[in-house]
Parts: C-alpha cells; sequence; structure tokens
C-alpha cells in the first residue's frame, strides 16, 4: 500500500512530536509499505543537503524512507500546506494519508481520500472542534488513532466521536525494541560515556545514578529533580535533553549541586546509553503538564520516554497520574504522589538499598516494553484499514 504521512510540524527538529511521526513512518515502512513523509517549511539554507544519516542520527532510524518538504507561510497556520500536502500526496497516488495535522486529515477526508487522523490532545480553540467533526462526516474518514482510553472518551462524549475499534483505536506510543537490547548494566555504561563524554570525568562509574530524559517545559517535574538532588547529595543526578535556553537555566537553579549533571540535547541515537547509565529512572509529571506549544496535556499522556525507560530494563519513579495507570502499575514502577518530594526522596533511597527490588521491577518493566514496538502501533492502526464497509461511520 502507498501511504502518505503528513508530519504536523518542520523537520529536523527537536519537538517530541516530530520523533514520534519519524518512527511511525519507519514502522510503517518496515511493514512492507511504501511510505513518503512530507513535511512542513523548505530547508532552511544549510538544511538544503540534509543527508539521510542526518536524520537517522537525530531520530535514531534505521530504515530509510523518502522526506519531501513543502512551504509553509506561518502566517497561514498550515493550513497552506496542509493543502499542498494533500494535493502532493493525491498526485503520487496514494492509497492512504496518514497524519496528526488536522488541517491536513480534515482536507482529505472531506475530498473523500482514505485518511487516519492521530490525535494527542483535544481539539482546541474555535476552528479545533469544527475541523474535527468536519474530518468525521467526510467520506474519507477511516480510522481516529488515539494515544490514552481517557482521550477516546473524551473525544466521544464532547465532540461526538465513535469510542471503540473498528474506527477508533487506541494506540499509546511505542519504543524501537532493537536498539535497547544488549544494554551494558549501569556501571559499564557510565564508563562507555566518560570516554564519549568531554566531561564524562565528572560521570563516577561506580556512583548509583539516578536519570531523566526529555524536556524540561513546565510541568515536567524539573524543580523536584533539583530538590531530590540537593537531598540526596551521595546520588548522582544525570538530566538529559532541554533546549540551549532550558539548560542554562537550570545550571543557574542548580548552583552549587555538585552531583547533578546537564548533558543537553541528545540525539535520539544516542540516548539508549544515556538511560542505561542510570540505576534508576524518574518521571516526575506534575499535575499540569505543559506541550512545547503549551496548554495541559496530563490527562492524555503517553510520553514516549515512558516507553524507553520500560525498554531500558531500569527500576522506574513516576508520579502517580491516572492516565499512567494505562501501561505502569506497582508491578512495573513505583508510583508516587507528584508533589511530595520527601517521598520520591524516600522511594529513591529505598531503591539505592534494594538491589535486588530494582531487578524486579526493571525484569517486569521489560516484560511490559515487548507490547509497545512501533511496529506494532503501526500493524494495530493499519488493521483491517481496507474493509471499509466496516470502518464507516454512522451519519
Amino acid at each position: 500500500m502507498k501511504i502518505a504521512v503528513i508530519a504536523p510540524t518542520h523537520i529536523p527538529a527537536r519537538r517530541a512530536n516530530t520523533l514520534q511521526v519519524m518512527k511511525m513512518t519507519q514502522a510503517l515502512a518496515s511493514l512492507g509499505h511504501s511510505v513518503r513523509l512530507i513535511a512542513p517549511g523548505l530547508p532552511t539554507p544549510g538544511e538544503e543537503s540534509c543527508r539521510w544519516d542526518e536524520l537517522a542520527h537525530q531520530y535514531g532510524l534505521l530504515r530509510p524512507f523518502p522526506v519531501e518538504w513543502l512551504a509553509a507561510s506561518p502566517r497561514l497556520r498550515r493550513y497552506d500546506f496542509g493543502w499542498q500536502a494533500v494535493r502532493r500526496a493525491r498526485q503520487w497516488e496514494a492509497d492512504l494519508l496518514y497524519t496528526r495535522l488536522p488541517q491536513a486529515a480534515t482536507m482529505a477526508s472531506v475530498l473523500g481520500m482514505a485518511t487516519i487522523l492521530e490525535i494527542h490532545d483535544l481539539p482546541q480553540g474555535k476552528v479545533g472542534p469544527l475541523m474535527f467533526r468536519l474530518f468525521l462526516r467526510g467520506r474519507g474518514a477511516k480510522r481516529l488513532v488515539v494515544i490514552t482510553h481517557t482521550l477516546a472518551l473524551d473525544l466521544a462524549q464532547k465532540l461526538g466521536a465513535p469510542a471503540s475499534p473498528p474506527f477508533t483505536i487506541i494506540a499509546p506510543d511505542g519504543v524501537d525494541l532493537a536498539r535497547y537490547a544488549d544494554l551494558p548494566d549501569p556501571a559499564q555504561a557510565r564508563q562507555a560515556l566518560n570516554h564519549a563524554r568531554e566531561a564524562g570525568s565528572s560521570m563516577l562509574p561506580e556512583r548509583f545514578t539516578a536519570g531523566y530524559t526529555g524536556h524540561f517545559y513546565p510541568g515536567r517535574g524539573h524543580e523536584l529533580l533539583l530538590a531530590m538532588a540537593e537531598r540526596l547529595p551521595e546520588i548522582t543526578f544525570l538530566l538529559v535533553g532541554g533546549e540551549p535556553e532550558d539548560v542554562a537555566r537550570l545550571q543557574a537553579q542548580a548552583k552549587g549541586l555538585k552531583n547533578v549533571i546537564l548533558s543537553g540535547f541528545i540525539p535520539n541515537v544516542d540516548l539508549p546509553l544515556y538511560q542505561a547509565a542510570c540505576d534508576v529512572l524518574l518521571m516526575p509529571y506534575q499535575r499540569q503538564v505543559a506541550a512545547s506549544s503549551g496548554g495541559d496535556i496530563a490527562r492524555y499522556l503517553s510520553p514516549m520516554k515512558l516507553f524507553e525507560y520500560l525498554a531500558c530494563g531500569r527500576a522506574i519513579l513516576c508520579s502517580d497520574l491516572p492516565v499512567l495507570h494505562e501501561v505502569l502499575n506497582p508491578e512495573n514502577a513505583v508510583l508516587l504522589p507528584p508533589d511530595d518530594t520527601q517521598a520520591w526522596v524516600n522511594a529513591l533511597k529505598s531503591l539505592q538499598a534494594e538491589p535486588e527490588r530494582r531487578g524486579k521491577l526493571a525484569a517486569k518493566a521489560r516484560q511490559v516494553a515487548v507490547l509497545y514496538t512501533w511496529e506494532a502501533r503501526a500493524a494495530q492502526v493499519l488493521d483491517r484499514i481496507k474493509g471499509t464497509e466496516t470502518l464507516t461511520i454512522p451519519r
């Protein structure tokens, strides 16, 4: 099948949604489909020759697929790009259009093109809900992909979307499981990073290490991380990711904390080794969590780092948010109140003192990760997609 994937934002970028789109496009190609990714924004000066190996390094990709850029005016809020991308998909004679861009999904569905819309939050503003309903009513709407049960229920109750299969598919994010195979133990991984990083000498291989990977947007818990580091000077805190301004801000806040290492942005291809360097992985989401574009996504979270942590085979400390119970439970993670610093300190000290318990949590985590590969997700999304007679929405 020929599948045109339309990206919601410029490629390459450091936003999580671009990583998710690249992983899904690769997974669709891995299933044997002919896939083409269409992205907004012509490559900026110096990026015209952006080679596949550059994209593969940033996004941790193993299988190549074509990427085509189309011009997009910031003033037109992706409507111009959405229309051009849909036209391009039609010119290519795509059998299916797959996108997280509502503008493209709505146009394609109204035109009768077979379309899958993936959505990670409730449509916002006045136009968002209208476009979503137009997508549902269009002749081309074949499937709606959502990341959590909670989001599926809210879309059904508030916007009239079908809440169950075969039209609505609940598909949490995923992980490249093969890239997490045969990782070194934490001490060996720390030693390997010492050789790879210029400042690697500050990471003592024998020192117990707790880690966080991802952005530092509001609600991701960086204040909690620094508070823990202040109370636990005997533990190293490896904080991986963030834009330069975020890292600079955290460096200022962490001044005097010699047990905090801020790596800055790390390409996805190198991320497994950084996660493997940790004895415990931390996911301190707060009760309100901002996305890259703002808003509050705490109710619908399905973070990619969750599945990477599981695949890494390390004990996980995680905020006890209701939506995360769709994947996590006390057997594969330690769930804690997001606003109770002392509870996190006590839990981390307990895991430091109990290697056998860490091992049991890690083993359970790895077992769960097997269920969430990108390829399995792509297969689930496409299952019975040609059976249009079973996928038509009641009008």
